[in-house]
């Protein structure tokens, strides 16, 4: 049973996991800095008074629960399509999902310290290729 299709996944989950801490390190000391009561952040938008770098790490981090879901569901698949004798496109699937997971990384990286938006976008458009290639993968070797 092949697992090196699981492995991408659970790379993202770790990352996602590392950008939590990120998130609290700088998002704690910010609302200190500013005085926000913990209470005070019960609500979307109560806490856009901090800091552009703790707010964008913390965009960055619903964003890795958006769409990396899809890439979930798509790895899950092709290991389930794989265990069943189906194949899952093999290498090829692999790349792309490491390539994804590499991908959102970047976009982590850019999100949480220059954050420009057009770099951004661009690896964001690049894991989606990624995504695409996936289902282009799962589709020509589940459905010939």
């Amino acid at each position: 049973m092949n697992q090196a299709l699981l492995q991408p996944a659970l790379a993202l989950i770790i990352w996602s996991l590392i950008v939590w801490i990120w998130m609290y390190c700088l998002r704690i000391p910010a609302m200190k800095q500013a005085g926000i009561d913990p209470n005070d952040g019960k609500h979307p938008g109560s806490l856009n008074g901090l800091p552009s770098d703790a707010r964008a790490v913390a965009d960055n981090y619903n964003h890795l629960h958006e769409q990396p879901t899809i890439f979930y569901a798509l790895i899950f698949y092709s290991h389930l399509m794989e265990l069943a004798d189906h194949g899952a496109g093999g290498d090829i699937s692999i790349i792309l999902a490491w390539a994804y997971v590499g991908f959102r990384v970047l976009h982590s990286f850019i999100q949480n310290t220059s954050n420009v938006v057009m770099v951004r976008f661009a690896v964001f458009v690049l894991s989606n290729f990624c995504l695409f290639g996936l289902v282009a993968v799962n589709l020509a070797v589940n459905f010939d």
